[in-house]
């Protein structure tokens, strides 16, 4: 039986947490308009939640909604600033608990991982075994069923006001993503159990951490129970490596039965087993046990980036230090393929003008050439 934890809500609601997580929330978007409105009166404004969340009166705010195709349609929840602040404390406090629980088999939103370490090691297993199965799930976000969560959380928290908090913070999300949920019925469902709330908001930093969470069993089953001899999981993609095509196969449906008590689906045009010389395709790159290339649909969003960076410079809607913090994120991101020639060529065609007005003349005639600059 999993140990559970108790005399954690002091430590979430106590200042010198609140101040961290507000700090660790400022960092990066210190001049936004909600960071700069509660900024102007931060010590006052964090009382203010502290005492919100001691007596149990904080209500989580209105998302801010958007849409972006990266490189599929996603709808961005983005949460009141104040209500950030509130899930950098419950992560500051619960991840260094959840830490040593997890495995080290999984990369996402944990420190000292990430997308880098997330290649490395696959590639490392691209070498050592010659077949991967990758796979991963149906609209997971989406799909996340409130209940299912809620209960894997209280089976290790203890207290009262911080399950109530947790409780609060995921059904924030509700409704939010129902359009992309899929209603599948799984053994012994009834209606309720199909109509339940589903659903974590993309972009929560409490979302990201809860995925952890909900996907930590199956870590544990293939590396424990089953032996997989290599295995790589980013948030909802799985790749594991074996030295046979069956025992791949025979742990693809191993999978599909363990998802069903989380109520998640394996996706069935996404889930393959192939030879690792022939590559695989892992968060954006494709990884060859020698080497690494950018994917075309990598490259095609890049494009559409750089065309919309030029429209939004041209129109006089963005600034030079905006643009080029967008291109540094891709530049450290395609640093890690070998493919110098093709971001060469690319950067080429990174140009920037900005058309200034035209003078007014009383005489009809040519224009003068636009002032560029670069």
């Amino acid at each position: 039986m999993a140990r559970s934890f108790g005399g954690l809500w002091k430590q979430i609601v106590a200042w010198p947490n609140l101040q961290l997580a507000y700090h660790r929330c400022r960092r990066r978007k210190r001049y936004r308009p909600a960071a700069l409105q509660f900024d102007f009166q931060w010590e006052d404004n964090l009382v203010l939640l502290q005492q919100e969340l001691a007596s149990g009166t904080w209500q989580p705010g209105p998302y801010h909604n958007f849409r972006i195709r990266d490189p599929k349609p996603r709808l961005i929840s983005a949460a009141p600033f104040r209500d950030r602040i509130v899930h950098h404390a419950v992560v500051n406090v619960l991840e260094q608990l959840y830490e040593r629980r997890f495995t080290p088999d999984s990369y996402a939103c944990r420190k000292g991982r990430g997308t880098h370490r997330a290649w490395r090691r696959a590639q490392q297993l691209l070498r050592k075994y010659p077949y991967y199965l990758k796979t991963d799930l149906v609209k997971f976000f989406p799909n996340v069923d409130h209940e299912v969560l809620l209960t894997m959380l209280r089976r290790r928290l203890r207290e009262a006001p911080l399950r109530e908090l947790i409780r609060r913070i995921v059904a924030s999300g509700a409704g939010l993503l129902d359009r992309e949920a899929s209603r599948h019925w799984f053994p012994g469902d009834d209606l309720f159990a199909v109509l339940r709330p589903k659903g974590l908001p993309i972009g929560n930093l409490t979302s990201q951490f809860f995925a952890n969470v909900l996907l930590d069993p199956i870590d544990h089953l293939v590396r424990e129970a089953w032996h997989v001899p290599g295995y790589v999981r980013y948030a909802d993609d799985l790749v594991l490596f074996a030295d046979s095509k069956a025992a791949l196969w025979h742990w693809r449906d191993a999978l599909r039965d363990a998802l069903i008590p989380l109520r998640l689906r394996l996706h069935p045009d996404k889930t393959i087993v192939a030879p690792s010389v022939d590559g695989l395709n892992f968060l954006g790159l494709r990884l060859f046990p020698e080497g690494r290339r950018l994917q075309q649909r990598t490259i095609r969003r890049f494009v559409r980036r750089r065309r919309a960076l030029q429209r939004g410079y041209e129109a006089g809607e963005l600034r030079g230090h905006q643009i080029e913090q967008s291109l540094a994120a891709w530049r450290a991101f395609a640093r890690d393929a070998n493919s110098r020639g093709l971001c060469r060529d690319l950067w080429k065609q990174v140009v920037f003008r900005r058309f200034g007005k035209r003078p007014r003349r009383r005489k009809p005639g040519p224009h003068p050439p636009a002032p560029t600059e670069g």
